[in-house]
């Protein structure tokens, strides 16, 4: 039975972007993607806000999140009881969320500020990806921290699920933590029983490991887990997230997958690991190549993340792993404008129809270990192909159905798209992108040219 996530608001139309609240997400009938209650597609394209709660105040977080709609997000991903001291530290209005750190004894105060986030972001047309707790809170990982038992998870989950049934709200558990004991196991399945209770089945819910890490590695059976989500992280360039996705891609039960955290712009690369160089930082390349790496791959979504944002850094708040850039500032750096071509993409060529399709690349001219990543419609009517640094490649042009043959180049960076020809012929052709090199990445889109289907984005 399909799990609803019921949404009440008004219609909201950014240029070509339109997201209808009022409708309901599920799972699709193939298993493979997120839909809305009338069978369309919803593409998860998701923000790390992780403080968003505890940080902001009112005017600040209706500040994120008009720009978050303006960029063509989909969901806000943040933590009620966040990482950087959530349950010691008041939020912005001077509030606790817990009454002496018991999970049994929520402060309204504290959630009547995140009543009026989920509202505002519902009425922009937005989902919220809502954590119930940081992963440090239960986890045996961090004993010292630890305020969860099996009987209190289910307890807050029950609570937070009858709160927030009527909100469009995806529920995300796990908290950047990993599964390490039976009792590790025990809060986590408590907390999701509490959840699923609480609205009455009719939310999502989903589990954020820790780094890298897969939720499909601990509950991918869990009748709860309606979609499995993994967490690439941050340790090097290149790093290929799309491996995630297809070990996701191959299980059974079919479930939807996608990255909840990859690499973030503007963080240091490989800053876990001792000797790396601060300066060295993911760029909107990066985080642009781990979007289409994954999507291409067979993930239903992605998840955008800035180091600057996930903690709201400010002067005021000291920094973490090197942030420097005020996150009013870094909200429009250009891997959060690149992210809302990636969705004009997907919309433009009907989702639901993707099909990680490797098979179509017959060779390819890769280095450095940089997969060239291609999807087919599932009635063969377009296919895809993702050359992360414009290095040419070999398509089966026969495998694409119709008489006449259209190529198009779609450039990630700037969400324009380029006639290349249309032709008859159906066999092997190479195709040379335009430029080559760090982050000249593109996009062939092969298709029936006999469908006359609209050039995506600008041209």
């Amino acid at each position: 039975m399909r799990k609803l996530l019921f949404c009440f608001s008004l219609v909201f139309v950014f240029l070509h972007f339109q997201c209808v609240i009022g409708q309901s997400l599920g799972i699709s009938e193939n298993g493979r993607y997120i839909e809305k209650e009338d069978g369309t597609p919803f593409f998860y394209l998701g923000d790390t806000a992780w403080e968003l709660f505890h940080r902001l105040d009112m005017k600040e977080a209706e500040y994120y999140l008009k720009n978050r709609t303006d960029k063509g997000f989909t969901v806000v991903q943040a933590v009620i009881l966040s990482e950087l001291n959530g349950i010691a530290v008041p939020n912005a209005n001077g509030n606790l969320p817990l009454l002496n750190k018991d999970p049994k004894r929520p402060n309204e105060a504290y959630f009547k500020h995140v009543d009026d986030i989920v509202d505002k972001a519902s009425s922009l047309g937005l989902v919220m990806g809502m954590l119930p707790t940081w992963g440090s809170y239960w986890s045996s990982l961090s004993e010292k921290d630890i305020i969860f038992n099996p009987e209190s998870a289910k307890e807050f989950g029950l609570f937070l699920g009858k709160r927030y049934k009527e909100k469009p709200v995806i529920w995300i558990l796990g908290g950047d933590r990993n599964i390490r004991t039976d009792n590790d196991k025990k809060i986590v399945e408590a907390m999701a029983e509490g959840l699923k209770q609480g609205c009455n089945g009719q939310q999502l819910i989903t589990f954020h490991p820790r780094g890298p890490g897969m939720s499909s590695d601990y509950f991918h059976d869990a009748e709860w887990l309606d979609f499995n989500m993994y967490q690439s992280s941050h340790g090097q360039h290149g790093h290929d997230n799309g491996l995630y996705a297809e070990h996701d891609y191959s299980l059974e039960p079919t479930k939807p997958t996608l990255d909840g955290e990859p690499r973030y712009e503007g963080i240091p690369v490989g800053f876990y690991f001792k000797g790396t160089d601060p300066m060295d930082r993911f760029d909107d390349y990066d985080v642009r190549q781990a979007a289409y790496w994954s999507v291409f791959a067979g993930a239903c979504g992605h998840t955008y993340g800035n180091n600057n944002i996930w903690q709201m850094y400010t002067p005021d708040h000291g920094p973490i792993i090197g942030a420097a850039i005020p996150w009013k500032e870094a909200l429009d750096h250009p891997g959060a404008y690149q992210m809302k071509h990636l969705r004009t993409l997907v919309e433009a060529r009907s989702f639901s129809k993707w099909i990680p399709k490797q098979e179509i690349i017959k060779s390819s001219m890769e280095v450095n270990g940089e997969p060239i990543r291609a999807v087919m419609a599932s009635d063969a009517t377009f296919a895809l192909i993702y050359s992360p640094s414009g290095k040419a490649f070999v398509v089966d042009k026969g495998m694409i159905s119709g008489t006449n043959k259209k190529a198009i180049w779609y450039d990630p960076r700037y969400g324009v798209s380029y006639h290349l020809g249309t032709s008859d012929t159906d066999g092997v052709q190479t195709y040379k992108p335009p430029t080559s090199g760090r982050g000249q990445d593109w996009i062939l889109i092969l298709e029936n040219a006999d469908l006359n289907l609209p050039m995506p984005g600008f041209n």
